[in-house]
């Protein structure tokens, strides 16, 4: 099983099989639960948590109370607001581009655990973030079950998919974990690099998201192939979230292991799905994500993004358990404010084209989220990730304006 104690450097000494394994008497920590609604017809498959000895032994997240971002997402309100953005490590930097070219692959990059720790911490030396999020992919889960992954450049991520039942049980239920271990050798140089006040955001995708790219074996526009096939096989389908549970609950819990002291879970196509198949296909296994983690780590925090769930977070927000929810920039405030942002904080919610423009159309917009969600608990981010033609200026505009 992987050793989640090891420092950096140690990737020699990994086991071959990299699988990890509970110990001896140890309980199962993710369960069925029962529900109704379309997810009641799905016979769900046994497959298990499997955690590694040294997570059932881990006993918390790393606290500080000098952590402004980890403060927040425990309930102390910063008059400052901590900010960070989501893809902040990325190709608007000269210096990643610099590091992208040495790496060679995306993947590759990934998988460098020098590199992708560098990455990780270029934009907080250049803009002083109060939280680094390790440099990875959502679908590092699929390639860790052994199915093909691979990034073309220009055009995306490319899957070998499972579009069929047939397919679908040939699966492999458990993820060779010794494939992540470059991920988890990231996050301690990166933890040991980090100032004390700087929190650490490990992450990883929703299992509906991470399936719609899985079933259609890259990015669609609406992503239809995973909906269809939730409709026409929903038992075949329910095997893949199934599967994609269980070993994210291992994923994110070796993160935690490894220095991360919170977690964010990406569900980018959320906001496609009618309100009976989001409550059953988004809702239900984040829910089981965020319980199965709390399980070995009670007081872990966790930010759930169902991106483009509109007027369906309060129902998120109250079933998944999330400490805090990011919204894109379509929320209206006033609803935000009054029904969920009186449960959790909230992380949102910058349109990232506002921050290309700059100007006086940036101060306007950074002022209407700060006017909009600055009263309560508030993380200010961007709506989604930060686009490889912003300019460095407005980025540095941007943080001026959040912090006075």
């Amino acid at each position: 099983m992987i050793d989640f104690t090891r420092r950096p450097g140690d990737l020699n000494r990994l086991p071959a099989s990299g699988q990890l394994a509970p110990p001896r008497g140890a309980p199962v920590v993710s369960q069925r639960p029962q529900f109704d609604g379309v997810c009641s017809v799905i016979a769900w498959s046994s497959v298990s948590s499997s955690i590694s000895a040294s997570i059932f032994g881990f006993s918390g997240v790393p606290q500080s109370a000098t952590k402004p971002f980890f403060d927040e997402l425990s309930g102390q309100r910063q008059a400052i607001p901590p900010i960070w953005m989501m893809r902040q490590a990325g190709r608007y930097l000269p210096e990643y581009r610099d590091v992208r070219a040495k790496a060679g692959g995306f993947l590759d990059l990934c998988f460098n655990p020098e590199l992708a720790a560098e990455v990780t911490l270029q934009p907080i030396r250049r803009f002083g973030f109060d939280a680094a999020i390790i440099f990875s992919d959502i679908l590092v889960i699929p390639y860790a079950l052994g199915r093909s992954v691979r990034f073309e450049v220009g055009e995306g991520p490319r899957l070998e998919p499972p579009d069929d039942p047939a397919k679908v049980a040939a699966l492999a239920p458990q993820a060779d974990f010794g494939k992540l271990a470059p991920v988890f050798e990231a996050l301690r140089i990166v933890r040991a690099a980090l100032d004390p006040k700087v929190a650490l955001i490990g992450f990883c995708g929703a299992p509906w998201t991470v399936a719609t790219y899985m079933v259609a074996g890259q990015g669609t526009p609406d992503q239809a192939p995973a909906r269809m096939m939730a409709y026409r096989h929903p038992e075949a389908f329910a095997k893949i979230i199934d599967i994609l549970v269980e070993n994210s609950i291992q994923y994110l819990l070796a993160q935690l292991a490894a220095g991360a002291d919170a977690l964010q879970i990406f569900d980018t196509w959320a906001g496609v799905l009618p309100p009976t198949e989001f409550a059953c296909w988004s809702v239900e296994p984040t829910r089981r994500i965020v319980e199965g983690v709390r399980a070995k780590v009670p007081d872990a925090k966790i930010i759930g993004f169902p991106r483009g769930a509109g007027a369906q977070l309060p129902g998120y927000v109250e079933t998944t358990g999330v400490n805090a929810v990011s919204i894109d920039w379509t929320a209206e405030p006033a609803f935000i404010r009054e029904r969920v942002q009186t449960r959790v904080a909230v992380q949102d919610n910058l349109d990232p084209l506002v921050l290309i423009t700059g100007g006086a159309a940036l101060d306007r917009a950074v002022d209407n989220v700060l006017a909009n969600f600055g009263q309560g608990r508030l993380i200010f981010n961007l709506g989604h990730g930060i686009q490889p033609e912003t300019p460095i200026a407005h980025v540095e505009q941007m943080l001026k304006r959040v912090r006075g």
